[in-house]
């Protein structure tokens, strides 16, 4: 099923389209955006409004409020309380708080400082049967008592199209006001909203649809059988069919429907039946990832508190050359098939008999997924004390000999090397070798584990022997937790990290976007995505040769599971073979891509739903000519190399030979920009999806 293409901006050329030259009047609109996570982080929506907070408010100053869910801590910790500048918000807000509903305002202490007005559900749930009265009849959808969820969600609905009536009542100047809702918590304020017939424009995204998520956690053959499930029915065997309901209506009662990928827009086609109008992919604020030109520097300053760490981890086993050792990671929620674990393992397995037949490469290989555990491991812990002892024994030993060593060059001799360490500093460094001796192996996982024996990937470490032997050119460490630069044991917070490692592995099954390998990319390290992952199908869309980039983009779609593994095992072989000079070069290449995935562009894709969104609430105010064109995206963007000075045709070759590798002119690649971005196409309402191609197949 070829995905349909969308609102694009890198592979166009031309100029800026002219909606964007012609500014919407600012001063007389109002722009909301209503979402559950505002200043409540619970997933990857958080992360969204959070990082794009910044270039809306530049836009649309004090007429820009974000609206959500009341909660105490949050709002002591995170908003700075003050008053609405404008009289019409703060009438509206007086109005409900006259009859008995609480309402919160103030800046979000993030970059950019946004308004938010927070409705605090608890007071007004003594509406909520009456409104779950309104909601039956106004659209046939009724609610369970015991799913709180959904009942919070329709108080703050209830609470928001009752604001919004008010705001539209008390208006003096009549501004025209855009909505933008995220996500089917914030539903039903879109459908009571229309239902009451309110004036205003409004914007519906899913950045995963609900039912979506539950079949694909059931490890169901997803993308091959969209066309095939009856959605009434799973819904209801999940019991969640009152949210999908919800769901539903939102999408079809407003204006204008965006989803964040291409591959969640032929899921949206057939979980809720509208083709979305634009496809508004997620960005990030490059400027708080960018390390101006020491992102290098960064990245060995990194992985040298990555070895230290390993150094411990390891210690008794430690025959390997920490020079010649690779860092890869897996990281996110423990969705075992669904963020790939499951094939990235098996990948691993068969790198592992590849890597000790054919190279001296060592891989490190870390699964940052958060998982039941009680306690830190004894080994683990034991480790990072004993390298830690022997760093002390070793800086003890030096300094006399140091020592030493000054007095008898000051005295002009030169000093005899096997009396220069007496008796008891050949006792001390006979005791510190002593303490690394092991009997046991080091442990695969960091913590210890509440559920070991059925745990996932504990089950299959075990299914494909991987116990970190010294045999194993393959190592596998399962932190079970989130980085933190507090913990004892690893203490780095996850950016340090990343730029510490060497490739990010996330072979998804189902990810609407993919936040992880856009984090890498900024950061400058390569990685693997999938394209059934949003953000390998708009990489894959925008750049002609991915791989050239470090943005490795495996085929779950169209090949089988053992394909796939195939390919991953190829993808990550290849990468070991790379010499030190030539990983320099490709996260040169991938850094660039940064420019690519900042809100200062993306954030264009949002404009464009907006305006959508007004010409179609107030035709007769605000006119939109179909879009034709573009805009050019700036440079640099580097020539991918051939795949003959990619990789050398040799199984392997020192680092020693970095010197006489290709010659690399980066000015130079930066001027051939251009050929890396592909030829535009005409503009328009996303097209008809596609039937699915004879002999499809996913995994």
């Amino acid at each position: 099923m070829p995905l349909s293409r969308s609102l694009s901006m890198t592979s166009l050329s031309g100029v800026l389209p002219s909606w964007e030259d012609d500014e919407l009047p600012v001063e007389d609109l109002l722009l909301f955006e209503v979402a559950w996570e505002v200043t409540n982080k619970v997933g990857g929506i958080y992360t969204v409004i959070q990082t794009k907070a910044k270039i809306t408010a530049d836009e649309w100053g004090e007429n820009y409020y974000m609206i959500g869910p009341y909660f105490e801590q949050n709002f002591q910790t995170q908003v700075e309380a003050c008053e609405p500048p404008n009289p019409t918000i703060r009438k509206a807000m007086n109005t409900l708080i006259e009859n008995g509903c609480q309402v919160h305002f103030g800046h979000w202490l993030i970059e950019g400082s946004p308004y938010v007005i927070l409705f605090d559900i608890a007071s007004a749930a003594w509406n909520l049967e009456r409104w779950k009265g309104d909601l039956w009849q106004t659209c046939n959808i009724g609610l369970p008592y015991h799913d709180r969820e959904a009942n919070d969600s329709l108080i703050l609905g209830s609470l928001i199209a009752w604001f919004f009536k008010e705001v539209s009542l008390l208006a003096t100047n009549k501004p025209n006001v855009i909505c933008h809702f995220h996500e089917w918590q914030a539903g039903p304020g879109l459908i009571l909203s229309r239902s009451r017939k309110i004036p205003m424009a409004t914007v519906f995204t899913t950045h995963a649809t609900l039912l979506g998520r539950y079949l694909c956690a059931g490890n169901t053959d997803f993308y091959n059988n969209l066309g095939r499930f009856n959605i009434d029915k799973e819904a209801g065997e999940r019991q969640i069919y009152h949210r999908y309901c919800l769901e539903r209506a939102a999408v079809h009662c407003a204006h204008v429907f965006t989803t964040v990928s291409e591959i969640t827009a032929v899921e949206a086609s057939h979980m809720l039946h509208r083709r979305p109008d634009v496809v508004t992919p997620n960005g990030l604020n490059v400027k708080k990832f960018s390390a101006m030109h020491e992102f290098q520097n960064l990245h060995s300053t990194s992985k040298a508190r990555i070895q230290e760490f390993v150094r411990g981890h390891f210690y008794g086993h430690l025959d390997f050359n920490l020079e010649k050792t690779l860092f890869f990671f897996i990281a996110g929620r423990y969705e075992f098939s669904n963020k790939g674990a499951d094939i990235f393992l098996e990948s691993l397995s068969r790198l592992n008999y590849m890597l000790r037949v054919r190279n001296d490469v060592t891989v490190v290989v870390f699964f940052i997924m958060p998982a039941e555990t009680n306690n830190f491991n004894v080994e683990s812990l034991k480790g990072q004390a004993v390298r830690k002892q022997l760093w002390d024994t070793a800086h003890t030993v030096k300094e006399k000999f140091g020592k030493k060593l000054y007095d008898a060059l000051l005295k002009g001799t030169i000093p005899d090397m096997n009396s220069i360490l007496d008796r008891d500093d050949f006792t001390i460094m006979k005791r510190a070798i002593y303490a690394t001796q092991r009997h046991s192996l080091p442990p695969v996982t960091t913590h210890n584990m509440l559920k070991d024996s059925t745990d996932p990937i504990l089950s299959n470490i075990r299914r494909i022997g991987l116990f970190n032997a010294r045999s194993d050119r393959v190592k596998i460490i399962f932190h079970p937790e989130f980085l933190s630069s507090t913990s004892p044991l690893l203490p780095m917070d996850y950016e340090d990290f990343v730029r510490g490692c060497h490739l990010g592995v996330f072979p998804s099954y189902y990810e609407p976007w993919g936040y992880t390998p856009g984090e890498c990319t900024v950061m400058g390290i390569p990685s693997v995505t999938t394209n059934l992952s949003g953000f390998g199908c708009f990489m894959e869309e925008h750049v002609s040769d991915p791989a050239a980039y470090g943005i490795y983009v495996m085929d779950r779609r169209f090949r089988s599971a053992d394909d796939s593994c195939n390919q991953l095992t190829q993808f990550m072989f290849s990468f070991c073979q790379q010499s030190r000079r030539q990983r320099i070069i490709q996260r040169n290449r991938t850094e660039r891509l940064s420019d690519l995935l900042d809100w200062r562009y993306l954030g264009r894709f949002y404009i464009h739903a907006r305006h959508l969104a007004l010409s179609r609430a107030f035709p007769e105010k605000f006119k939109m000519d179909p879009i034709t064109e573009g805009f050019c995206y700036p440079r640099p963007y580097s020539v991918p190399p051939s795949p003959s000075a990619s990789v050398h045709s040799t199984p392997h070759h020192s680092d020693a030979e970095d010197d006489d590798d290709e010659s690399y002119d980066e000015d130079e690649e930066a001027e051939k920009d251009r050929l890396n971005i592909k030829s535009p196409f005409m503009l328009g309402a996303m097209p008809e999806v596609k039937k699915k191609q004879p002999g499809e197949s996913g995994n």
